[in-house]
């Protein structure tokens, strides 16, 4: 079975370096990374977010209706030639009422310069049958403070199709008080594992988590 192993937001050397030193001085070096890959999942499920770099999410949404000034009637709109060509496909098969937008589940909750996407591929499995995979020209987007993904005028995306996304992201950078929850949550993992009882080192583990908790509240799902 593969490992999980992302980048963590916050290093074996972050922690043993500071005030948490003492904790982790008779760590080996693998197992103080694989601490800092829970925490790093710890802060994940926290939230609800994929916060640290990620390669290749998958996501499956279904496409809803669109906002009445959206609909593709006027015809004298100027589109480019592949805007064209779609609406017109769209008119033959009598859909009228195509859909332009798709959100991301995952995204920045604060801080979005220190976020990047890449590699963002999008097929569409149409409700009225075949599939298409939609070029990156005709997609405006990601957004990276909404994940907002905007089709371009004319992309034949009638409601109810299936539209399948894969796609990098994360925090390139991550966000300072990020950092200082994993690593909250690294100290009082590692408490778990020496000192349960929380005698030995001056540390509490409780504190510790609710200190973690209280960073992350304000990057959880709303």
């Amino acid at each position: 079975m593969a490992a999980d192993s992302p980048v963590p937001l916050a290093t074996s050397a972050d922690l043993a370096s500071g005030q948490f030193a003492d904790l982790v001085r008779d760590y080996a070096p693998d197992a103080l990374d694989r601490i800092m890959i829970e925490a790093t999942r710890q802060c994940e499920g926290i939230t609800g977010r994929r916060l640290a770099p990620f390669t290749g999410v998958p996501e499956s949404h279904r496409a809803q209706g669109i906002d009445p000034d959206e609909y593709t009637e006027a015809a004298g709109l100027p589109m480019d030639i592949q805007g064209t060509l779609g609406r017109s496909y769209a008119d033959a098969l009598g859909s009228g009422d195509q859909v332009r937008h798709v959100w991301l589940n995952e995204f920045a909750p604060r801080y979005p310069e220190m976020w990047t996407y890449a590699n963002l591929r999008v097929a569409i499995l149409r409700s009225y049958g075949g599939s298409q995979t939609v070029n990156a020209a005709s997609l405006i987007g990601a957004e990276v403070d909404s994940g907002h993904v905007w089709f371009s005028l004319g992309t034949f995306l009638p409601v109810g199709s299936l539209i399948r996304i894969t796609y990098d992201g994360g925090y390139s950078t991550v966000p300072a008080d990020l950092a200082r929850a994993s690593k909250l949550l690294a100290a009082s993992l590692v408490l778990g594992e020496i000192d349960p009882a929380g005698t030995q080192f001056g540390h509490d583990r409780g504190v510790l988590t609710a200190q973690a908790e209280a960073i992350l509240c304000n990057y959880q799902r709303t």
